[in-house]
């Protein structure tokens, strides 16, 4: 059909419409096209019907606007506006491919549209399509030379493709334009031409013409407002080029800046290039005596010195430290303890500082100086705690954190460590209850609130958690849904694994919903960043933001919510739910009737009070969405489609668990690759499936990173008896596939395979554990051998709390046979290696001990009153 021009009356209410729109007037625009429309002559008009949907999809009104816009698309294919009012109208659902489909089709009609191909480039570059954002960049440029975003956008597509050299040339051609230069009085600060000059910069080194980027920084250094930057920056490519006499003169000069800064130690170390460790040493020496107060310098050295240096410098370190009581002494010298030398000289120094500050208060008793103030010792003990913890010793750790707490009871330091120790000895309960206390000495200290609430998370106090939080969220509104808003990670993945811990599989996959939800809303919050950095020429965090963006699902909050999401759907397809209704027909079908009349009054009573609870949930939600309402209405902003709730009982039963893991898993495929649990659980999702060859390719790649880890060696045998007993695999794919198994483990037999894997790790606890599983899946009567090799504990390697937890759990559940004989037995051996851990402690236990030293707030809130 072709396009109805509009004659001058309707055609200025038109351009009425889209000047409502852009400022957001959608009801005055609604009038003018109600105008347009009323007319019969124009009542099917395509563009004004369009305008009309996009104006009523930014009130919401979702389904009306996409009847509204296709109807006018149908009247008029020919319209560039409404192929573009229908990309828009795509793009504000994040159907990104379909609205860059829609732009196109627009500019076939109106290839010169500068606001369709400005719209048609951010979505190219949202989606990451890089060819096609160089050549929109391009036509861009051709129509609008004398813009600078024209010039900006098409180097940063060569950026990014790569080309680094192009994007220098058009970087350099771009600046010539600007009327900034030697010319400018130097008292005049230019902050974009400065971060032009640096965006350049980055992409001449990233081009790696080291040369020419040390020559354009002297030449411009002077335009540069971030002189620091230039001093980094200068340094660095000194050292590229093996400049080293004139690299060490920057560093030193950037030392004195910031004699804290690691950094500039390590490149100073690279431009001296020293020969031995003596050299090496001489350099931290100097700066010693240039900053005689610098703990950096004296902290390097630790890494690599040995024997009686390592002792004499690391003497001085903790002295100078203990001395004016520096809580994070310890941290700094965590990376120590993978050396067992080095961990017992520490042992010996602090022991020996503890006794002789006790006999004289002075660090030792042959030395000639000044008297230890009192709170010496306090840091002392507080570091020897740790110490101790740090290498599972928790008796000795508790005896000294609970001497420093009668020293000091006003110190929160201290409480804190002595909740971390019960953590750490499997004691999650009484270390929540110590963190309270820790909570209760400052209950305006944010840091600790959350410290807090992610102990009780972790100790299922969920409710309580939560109580914990709404002291820092806003007033009015539930904890748990502001921390929703405020993207508060860490909260909502505790959260998560405290129900799944709980079996409250429904209000674990909410969290882990919520998270990935989070991560979708940042990678389309970089929207609003494409013309914003371009405009104000933040180039150099633009690019650094468009790469974090590409890797972002790699961060930790997402790893661990997907890992639990992934774990639970794989429990729901093992262990399906029962539904409620089928479980209840069974149980009343053998009820008398008075029985029958007695459990439906009860369940009238429950449903009656569920409805009540109901009601109220309903109508606080129902008040807080008309307070947002309105707000959004007074802002005038444009209100989205609104997200579909995520009900637990509805994620709990999914129709195709499997296929929702899938979902969580294919981020962590991609991004995660070096981790072997993406691998394994990518195997597990797959055996479940039967998909034979994908489970030899996750096998293969977990393989590489670690063959000989538990997990995998159980996913292996289970593969090696699947191929051989799998009635519906094709006979070539398994012959493809048994000779893939003998090429890469020598060995496609299971039973050979896990005896073999047995005699390579006779001596570890997880090795033992995943050969005796192995043995009872392949062979149930070997139940019997496979409980007693899963119990050894006597010199056995890798014996920590959570392998022996790990260990009970088998024995316990069955995974190793039925042996509840043998589980019992094995928790009391680790009751006495570990006293202090809640899952090895004889049934009563924890009452007992409650009764016995009585409840810990009370113990504390008497102290508190005394002090």
């Amino acid at each position: 059909m072709p396009t109805v021009t509009l004659p001058p009356k309707e055609n200025a209410l038109f351009k009425r419409i889209l000047r409502c729109y852009e400022h957001k007037q959608y009801r005055n625009g609604l009038k003018f096209c109600k105008q347009i429309l009323s007319n019969p002559k124009f009542a099917e008009h395509g563009e004004t019907l369009a305008m009309k949907g996009l104006t009523l999809n930014c009130l919401g009104k979702k389904e009306e606007a996409y009847d509204l816009v296709r109807r006018g698309l149908r009247n008029d294919l020919r319209s560039h506006v409404c192929w573009h009012v229908y990309g828009l109208l795509q793009r504000s659902d994040k159907k990104y491919d379909e609205a860059i489909k829609c732009y196109r089709n627009a500019l076939k009609w109106d290839k010169d549209n500068l606001q369709i191909l400005r719209d048609l480039s951010l979505l190219q570059i949202q989606m990451r399509d890089l060819e096609g954002y160089r050549e929109t960049r391009y036509q861009l440029l051709q129509l609008r030379p004398a813009q600078r975003a024209s010039w900006i956008g098409y180097a940063i597509a060569y950026h990014l493709l790569e080309d680094y050299e192009m994007a220098a040339k058009i970087i350099e051609e771009f600046r010539k334009t600007q009327q900034v230069g030697p010319q400018m009085s130097p008292d005049k600060v230019d902050y974009e031409y400065s971060e032009l000059l640096l965006y350049q910069n980055q992409v001449l080194r990233e081009a790696g013409l080291y040369k020419e980027a040390l020559e354009h920084l002297s030449n411009y250094e002077k335009q540069i407002c971030d002189k620091l930057a230039v001093e980094e920056t200068r340094g660095e490519l000194l050292l590229k080029l093996e400049r080293l006499d004139e690299a060490t003169e920057v560093f030193r000069q950037l030392q004195e800046r910031n004699p804290e800064n690691w950094s500039y130690y390590r490149c100073l170390e690279k431009a001296l290039k020293p020969n031995s460790v003596e050299e090496r040493f001489k350099i931290y020496e100097d700066a010693w005596e240039k900053f005689p107060k610098g703990l950096v310098p004296r902290r390097l050295p630790l890494t690599f010195l040995t024997g009686e240096k390592f002792r004499e410098c690391l003497d001085r370190y903790l002295r100078m430290n203990l001395s004016k009581g520096c809580p994070p002494v310890f941290t700094t010298l965590k990376s120590l303890y993978n050396d067992k030398e080095k961990v017992a000289i520490i042992e010996e120094l602090v022991v020996g500082y503890e006794t002789s500050l006790k006999s004289c208060r002075m660090f030792n008793q042959n030395d000639d100086g000044k008297e230890e103030p009192p709170t010496t010792l306090l840091w002392v003990q507080y570091f020897l705690a740790q110490h101790f913890d740090m290498i599972d010793q928790q008796t000795p750790s508790l005896e000294y954190i609970n001497a420093a707490i009668e020293s000091t009871p006003t110190l929160i330091e201290l409480f804190l460590i002595k909740a971390k120790i019960y953590k750490h000895a499997g004691n999650i309960k009484e270390a929540a209850q110590w963190m309270d206390e820790a909570q209760a000495l400052d209950t305006a200290d944010r840091f600790i609130n959350s410290k807090c609430a992610k102990y009780m998370l972790k100790a299922g106090m969920v409710k309580e958690a939560e109580e914990m939080c709404s002291k820092f969220t806003r007033e009015g509104a539930s904890a748990v849904e502001n921390l929703n808003e405020m993207q508060c990670m860490w909260f909502q993945t505790e959260c998560a694994l405290a129900y799944k811990s709980m079996n409250k599989f429904g209000e674990a996959l909410k969290k882990c919903h919520e998270i990935e939800r989070h991560f979708v809303e940042i990678t389309d919050d970089q929207f609003d960043f494409h013309t914003y950095c371009m405009r104000k020429m933040t180039l150099r965090s633009y690019v650094d933001l468009l790469k974090l963006e590409d890797v972002l699902r790699m961060h930790p909050f997402y790893n661990k919510a997907a890992v639990t999401a992934i774990q639970i759907y794989l429990g729901l397809h093992d262990n399906p739910l029962i539904d409620d209704s089928k479980e209840l027909q069974a149980d009343t079908a053998n009820l008398s009737d008075k029985e029958l009349k007695k459990l439906r009054n009860k369940q009238r009573r429950a449903q009656k009070k569920a409805q009540l609870e109901e009601e109220k949930k309903n109508a606080e939600k129902e008040k807080q969405l008309k307070n947002q309402k309105k707000k959004k209405e007074d802002d005038d902003e444009e209100i989205g489609g609104p997200k579909e709730e995520l009900i637990p009982d509805k994620l709990v039963k999914v129709e195709n668990p499997l296929e929702e893991a899938v979902k969580f898993l294919m981020p962590l495929k991609h991004l995660v690759k070096d981790k072997i649990e993406t691998h394994l659980l990518a195997f597990e999702i797959y055996f479940r499936k039967d998909k034979y060859l994908l489970m030899l390719q996750s096998i293969k790649r977990a393989f590489t990173i670690d063959p000989d880890h538990p997990w995998l060696h159980q996913c292996l045998v289970r593969f090696f008896k699947g191929v051989s007993d799998s009635k519906e695999l094709p006979e070539v794919v398994r012959t493809v596939l048994k000779q893939e198994i003998t090429r890469l483990f020598g060995d496609s037999n299971a039973k050979s395979f896990n005896q073999a894997y047995l005699s390579k790790h006779p001596n570890s606890i997880p090795h033992r554990l995943a050969a005796a599983k192995m043995m009872v899946y392949l062979d149930s009567s070997t139940e019997t051998k496979a409980a007693e090799l899963a119990a050894a504990l006597e010199s056995l390697e890798n014996r920590t709390i959570q392998n022996c937890i790990e260990v009970l759990e088998c024995l316990r559940s069955g995974t190793v046979g039925d042996c509840k004989e043998v589980a019992e037995s094995y928790r009391g051996e680790c009751h006495k290696l570990y006293p202090y851990t809640l899952a090895f402690a004889p049934p009563g236990y924890e009452e007992n001990t409650k009764m016995a030293n009585g409840d810990v707030s009370a113990e504390m809130e008497e102290l508190a009153n005394e002090i």
